[in-house]
This record gives C-alpha cells, sequence and structure tokens, in this order.
C-alpha cells in the first residue's frame, strides 16, 4: 500500500490533499469485490494512510516537520484537533462503527520512522517495520468484516510481502529522490556493494543478486498470504484476498526475473484482469471448501 509520495505545501496550515488515488496503487484498494456497505470506512482508512505516507515521504520537510505533521493527523484522529481533513473521515467512521484507531495509529508509528529512519540493517529489522507499515492494513479490513484474529497471521504475511514487492518496484527511486533504502543492508555487503548501486540506470551483476535474495526471501510470505482466502469466512473479501495473492505471486516472481532499475516490474491492464480473474475463481473454490468443512454431516446433530 505504501508507495512514494510528492512534494507538499510548506506552510502547516495548507490542508493535506492525497497525490495519489487508490485507483493509482498496484493491488486492489476496496475494488468492486468488497460489499458496498464497508467500501466507505476501507476507503476513509486509505485516504488516511495517503496522507500521512505523503507527509513521510515529502523531500521538502524536515524530519521535524514530517514528525509534527504527523503527529496532526493522531491529534485529528483522536479528537483532540480537526486540523487534518484527511484524518476526519476515518474518524468519523470509526465512531460510526464503535472500532478503536488502533490500526491507523500502528500506521503512523511506521510512517514516523519513515520521516527519520533511511536505512534498515538487515531482515529483521525490515520485517519490524512491515509490522507497522503494511500488517495493520489487512488487519484493519478483517475487523472491517468482523473476521476472527486467528485470519491475522496469514493477513500479515500478504501485507508484508506486497510492501516488499512495493520496495523492490521502487527501490531506484526511493534511493535518487529520497535517499531511502529498504533492502537490507547486510545483503548488500555480503555483495561487498554499497547503497549508491541503486542509483544507477541498470542493476549490477552484484545488485541483481541481492535483489533477487530479496524476492526469494519473500517469497514464503507470499506463499503464507496465499492461504487467507481459505481462511476469510466473508464471500466478497475472500474473493478479494483471492486475487491480491495471485497478483502478488505473479510479481514477485517477476522481480526474480527483472531488473526493477532498468524495467518497469508492473502488470499491464489486461494481465491485470485476466490473473484477477483466475484469483477469483481460486478464492471461489476456497469458499466453496470452507462452506464444505464448516457445514455438519447430513444425518448429524
Amino acid at each position: 500500500m505504501v508507495s512514494r509520495a510528492r512534494a507538499l505545501a510548506m506552510t502547516l496550515d495548507v490542508p493535506l490533499e492525497p497525490t495519489k488515488t487508490h485507483r493509482g496503487e498496484n493491488f486492489p484498494v476496496a475494488s468492486r469485490l468488497i460489499a458496498p456497505r464497508h467500501r466507505p470506512v476501507i476507503l476513509a482508512y486509505y485516504r488516511f494512510a495517503r496522507g500521512a505516507d505523503d507527509v513521510a515521504d515529502s523531500p521538502s520537510l524536515s524530519p521535524d516537520e514530517k514528525l509534527a505533521r504527523l503527529d496532526r493527523f493522531e491529534a485529528t484522529l483522536t479528537g483532540r484537533s480537526d486540523s487534518v481533513d484527511a484524518a476526519l473521515p476515518l474518524r468519523s467512521a470509526l465512531a460510526e462503527r464503535k472500532m478503536p484507531a488502533r490500526h491507523a495509529l500502528d500506521l503512523l508509528r511506521a510512517f514516523r520512522k519513515d520521516a527519520v529512519k533511511q536505512r534498515y540493517a538487515n531482515w529483521s529489522e525490515l520485517m519490524d517495520y512491515c509490522a507497522y507499515s503494511a500488517a495493520p492494513v489487512g488487519r484493519f479490513v478483517l475487523d472491517v468484516h468482523g473476521e476472527s484474529e486467528a485470519t491475522w497471521p496469514a493477513s500479515d504475511a500478504l501485507c508484508t510481502a506486497l510492501q516488499v514487492i512495493n520496495h523492490l518496484q521502487d527501490c531506484g527511486a526511493d534511493f535518487r529522490n529520497l535517499d531511502r533504502v529498504y533492502i537490507p543492508q547486510d545483503a548488500l555487503a555480503a555483495q561487498r556493494i554499497g547503497a549508491d548501486t541503486l542509483g544507477a540506470a541498470k542493476a549490477s551483476p552484484s545488485l541483481r543478486k541481492v535483489l533477487q535474495g530479496v524476492a526469494e526471501r519473500n517469497a514464503p510470505l507470499v506463499a503464507l498470504g496465499s492461504t487467507l482466502p481459505a481462511q476469510v469466512r466473508d464471500f466478497r473479501l475472500c474473493l478479494e484476498t483471492a486475487v491480491i495473492g495471485r497478483l502478488a505471486r505473479t510479481l514477485n516472481a517477476l522481480l526474480l526475473e527483472s531488473d526493477p532499475l532498468s524495467e518497469r516490474v508492473h502488470l499491464a491492464k489486461l494481465r491485470v484482469l485476466l490473473l484477477s480473474g483466475l484469483g477469483a475463481a481460486e478464492g471461489l473454490r476456497a469458499f466453496i471448501r470452507l462452506r464444505q468443512i464448516a457445514a455438519p454431516p447430513i444425518g448429524g446433530a
């Protein structure tokens, strides 16, 4: 869900508006598969996340200015202020549904880290970041649908896998535009190269090994995340998560073969439609199997 932001207005009094809509993301955000009654709150969460992400990624704000603005997001979300328009719809939606703000507050923890942190030492440190930048998104959607917390491990894996895919896709732009590197530093050091290699027009053989290694390490997360549809009881959400899982598997496989510095590792619209259809069919089969397992045997008590 996290992608790089554009420059924001310098004055704190200027309202913050997202620079990207939900239709511009790699993966579905509250697609038509989601029940209409759930779409507004999910889009409110997206708007909140998009606005806060724009602050954290702004090249024109100092770390202290970013932290101050993110504090305003939290203050508005928790009702201590009305100063951030992007947080007001989510606050209202949460109050209407009597839901806590925990998953949005967890996102702010990740964005605060983005405001001050430029490098990640190893995979463990990156996973700790993803626990706040990615996992809360899936947990929020599951909570909106009333799903069990037992679905969280698979959801966390899928959301983290999507985050790592995004980091790989954007690794060159993140370095050039923000001097931010999510590729683990120990993986670069093992190939005796530095983060500056991400600024090249084409990845060197050594850097290709590093990026492929990250994608390989991400594959088990993709696989675990692909088990989520079979655990989801809401039919529409089952289809949605199956589509996302199919897209994640395809993109991670592409990253094993492609150079994100010299190639645009994204899917064409026609291929997205085809993969979405295949994913929806997988979700339908998973949902039918879940119903069969849950149904009492004929003639049973």
